[in-house]
């Protein structure tokens, strides 16, 4: 009896107060002791309510229904797919919405539909996946920051692809501990990319010289990278700097000349096709022909054979990196003494050697600004170590 009164009496309310009266009609519906053709009735009230010329009516039913397991079924697919100041509620939360469903309201909902579901807990990757592929920037930003979201590895490749130009998307994933190491140097490869269509587009420098500055940058950033990088990571690392023409004999002789073990052995492997082990026994042999034979496998151009195998018999002298934070630099030492060895070999090519000097240059340079940096510490410490015996 009250359901017949409430629909007769909704037609001539006004709207904030049609409202108010939805609201308490769609909670009785879930948590009162309604007889069977009561509830029979409320629903149907509410099912017609879906057709009330105000959002603010539908907006009340959304945000009741929202969480709730024992909502209508058929009221929360309709209001899903009503306007976003009423739907967003039900994206964001309702446990009725299954995969597919949310998949394809992606595919055809505008971005502020598309962060809702991006925000939702326990978000599979399917629907990660939809975000990735097809989702504005401001969604994918909203999936990158959700913790509860089951991002795949493509789908965070695919967010770098499309959206990692943009700085909020680079800052938002590198701050991520468990990013993939080949995420991390798809957006290092965006932003120098990005940085140097900038100067070249400023006239700041000439497109040979920002591209040849942005190469190196990438290079450095990749043994960085992989100096933390172990297991499936570093192999999927790999494999990215393979099908990104990234894997270059420039990028695994810096990683050699950073005394960087792990990297050097899995980019070997991967280009000759031989199991690490099979490289590892290979390098430990002394002889120069096991050397050429396996950096001819990879592919190498045989102008860096010279710097290979200076380089390898410099570290089987001095051992290789011990810490990540060696295994990430140029090591000085090193560096030096093989481009000493090439300055006298006349079989090696000038660009090999221009390669060294520069490598040279860079990691004179690093040596000298940690140097500095210690000095620095240093000297903050000792005033506090003054004024610790004055009191």
């Amino acid at each position: 009896m009250i359901v017949r009164q409430f629909i007769s009496w909704i037609k001539t309310a006004p709207a904030g107060e049609r409202a108010e009266a939805t609201r308490a009609l769609a909670r009785a519906w879930l948590i009162s002791d309604l007889s069977e053709d009561d509830r029979s009735a409320a629903e149907g009230a509410l099912l017609m309510l879906l057709d009330d010329t105000s959002p603010l009516v539908r907006r009340a039913m959304a945000d009741v229904f929202a969480r709730s397991y024992e909502a209508p079924a058929a009221i929360v697919q309709a209001l899903a797919l009503d306007q976003p100041s009423v739907c967003l509620p039900i994206l964001e939360h309702s446990p009725l919405l299954i995969d597919a469903d949310l998949v394809d309201i992606v595919a055809t909902g505008d971005g502020e539909v598309q962060c809702a579901v991006a925000r939702r807990m326990n978000l599979p990757a399917s629907v990660c996946a939809a975000i990735a592929e097809v989702g504005s920037a401001a969604a994918a930003l909203e999936l990158i920051e959700n913790p509860y979201a089951e991002l795949a590895p493509f789908s965070w490749d695919r967010i770098v692809e499309r959206h990692g130009h943009l700085a909020a998307i680079r800052e938002s994933m590198l701050v991520l501990e468990d990013l993939p190491a080949a995420t991390r140097v798809a957006l290092v490869a965006k932003l120098s990319d990005t940085l140097a269509q900038f100067v070249v587009a400023r006239n700041w420098l000439s497109a040979d010289r920002a591209e040849r500055i942005a190469g190196e940058a990438r290079d450095r950033s990749t043994v960085s990278i992989a100096a933390s990088s172990r297991g499936d990571d570093m192999r999927g690392l790999i494999s990215h700097l393979r099908a990104t023409s990234q894997l270059t004999a420039g990028l695994i002789l810096r990683a050699l000349l950073s005394g960087n073990l792990e990297l050097f052995e899995a980019a070997l492997s991967e280009l000759s096709g031989l199991p690490r082990s099979r490289v590892s026994s290979l390098l430990l042999d002394r002889g120069a022909a096991s050397l050429a034979a396996l950096l001819r496998r990879a592919g190498l151009p045989e102008s860096t054979f010279a710097a290979f195998r200076a380089a390898v018999d410099v570290i089987h002298e001095t051992g290789f990196a011990d810490t990540l934070g060696e295994a990430a630099r140029l090591r000085r030492r090193m560096v030096e003494r093989v481009l000493t060895q090439c300055e006298t070999d006349h079989s090696v090519t000038d660009p090999l050697l221009i390669l060294l000097r520069r490598f040279a240059t860079e990691s004179a340079r690093e040596e000298a600004r940690l140097f500095c940096e210690e000095v620095a510490a240093e000297d903050a410490i000792e005033p506090m170590h003054h004024d610790l015996i004055a009191a």
